[in-house]
């Protein structure tokens, strides 16, 4: 029975090392963005955003039916594409397509209010170019 303990536990370890933690993808979340304290926002604040942008998206492309945005969206609010203008509202630029498709060729750009929690759509349409970045 005690060759199997060192395995146990190795496998124990391994798992959660594997799999991150709730603290450690909020950990990254305030890394990427060190902003949200300065508007008091939270991670609660940029899920909710998230989910409204992307409904949105799903109204403007004719629903679930014909729409799908990407798994981004879905997840985390951590990992969902978005960042904060110079006014706190929150602007999401993410891809979606028709569910029997397997490329992606949809653009929506969202702006999110968190002090009203109003949803605009900037841009939906064919996927644009990468814009150039300065460095």
């Amino acid at each position: 029975m005690k060759p199997i303990l060192p395995l146990l536990l190795l496998t124990l370890v391994s798992a959660s090392v594997a799999n991150p933690t709730p603290a450690q993808a909020q950990d990254r979340f305030a890394e990427r963005n060190a902003r949200l304290e300065e508007f008091s926002l939270s991670t609660f604040d940029v899920n909710r955003a998230k989910n409204q942008a992307r409904q949105l998206a799903e109204r403007l492309n004719g629903g679930l039916q014909r729409y799908r945005a990407e798994a981004s969206m879905h997840g985390p609010s951590a990992d969902a594409p978005y960042r904060l203008t110079d006014n706190g509202e929150i602007e999401f630029r993410f891809f979606g397509r028709a569910p029997q498709d397997s490329h992606y060729s949809i653009e929506t750009v969202v702006l999110v209010n968190p002090n009203t929690w109003e949803v605009e759509a900037t841009y939906n349409g064919e996927i644009r170019p990468e814009p150039a970045r300065e460095d």
